[in-house]
């Protein structure tokens, strides 16, 4: 009962957090410590929400981002998980490849916008291009790390009880590294949705991104904001949809070990 109340209350702090942060904002705009062009007020940016709602432009650049980092995030997790799979079970293989990997995983995707654009041009393309080469190297050397991590004995009692392929990777190794992995999935999808704005910004007609560089152009600051709202709040949603994942029955033994 004790713990129930807990959980409440704590329900309730991003909350009241929340609170005091636009009563700020509120203040500082009553107060006009800044101008109005420089530092947009509550009321401005919600007169711009209803701009950007009713002329349909949020929701279609609401689209075409998600569309973008669905693509390309789904495609690294498709690829990068059997990769990591392989070479985390195979010694060799991953003595001989890790330093690949950790380079490119080093790499800022940014540095890839040239490359994107002389070889996929301008829209859709260059933006999963970029949302893959995030998404896909962490995820593989996530993957790595878990599968070397496992212990032994698992796959022991595996023997024992007779899991063979794909039996003994649904029931054991999937399991076992599922808090590794689901933990990285998280991180790189937050840096998905980072990189698609800087991609929309620079190789985009369209996107979340593309509108902030273009509120930016015509000095709107009020549907930059709004913009900007929209961004953080897919953000939460993308990473409390995969924290559910850290619920699927077959996989919770791995949080409990």
């Amino acid at each position: 009962m004790k713990e129930e109340k807990l959980s409440g209350k704590t329900r309730v702090l991003p909350v009241i957090v929340l609170i005091i942060i636009v009563a700020l904002w509120v203040l500082i705009s009553w107060l006009q410590l800044f101008p109005e062009s420089e530092f947009p007020s509550p009321q401005s940016v919600v007169q711009g929400f209803g701009e950007e709602i009713r002329a349909g432009r949020l929701f279609d650049d609401l689209v075409a981002s998600l569309f973008r980092v669905t693509l390309g995030f789904a495609l690294a997790v498709v690829l990068g998980i059997p990769v990591g799979l392989i070479l985390g079970d195979r010694a060799r293989a991953r003595r001989a490849l890790l330093p690949t990997v950790n380079f490119f995983r080093n790499l800022s995707p940014l540095a890839w916008i040239p490359f994107a654009i002389l070889w996929f041009g301008i829209g859709d393309r260059p933006a999963i291009f970029l949302i893959f080469m995030t998404s896909f190297f962490p995820i593989v050397l996530a993957t790595i790390a878990a599968v070397a991590s496992i212990p032994a004995v698992f796959f022991r009692v595996a023997e024992n009880y007779g899991y063979r392929g794909a039996e003994l990777l649904t029931q054991v190794t999937l399991p076992a590294i599922a808090p590794q992995v689901i933990t990285a999935l998280r991180i790189t999808a937050g840096l998905a949705w980072v990189v698609v704005v800087a991609a929309e910004m620079i190789a985009g007609r369209d996107g979340l991104g593309f509108a902030i560089w273009d509120s930016r152009n015509g000095l709107r600051l009020d549907l930059l904001v709004v913009n900007m709202i929209a961004i953080g709040f897919i953000g939460v949603v993308i990473d409390r949809l995969l924290l559910q994942l850290t619920k699927l029955p077959n996989l919770r033994w791995g949080y409990e070990r």
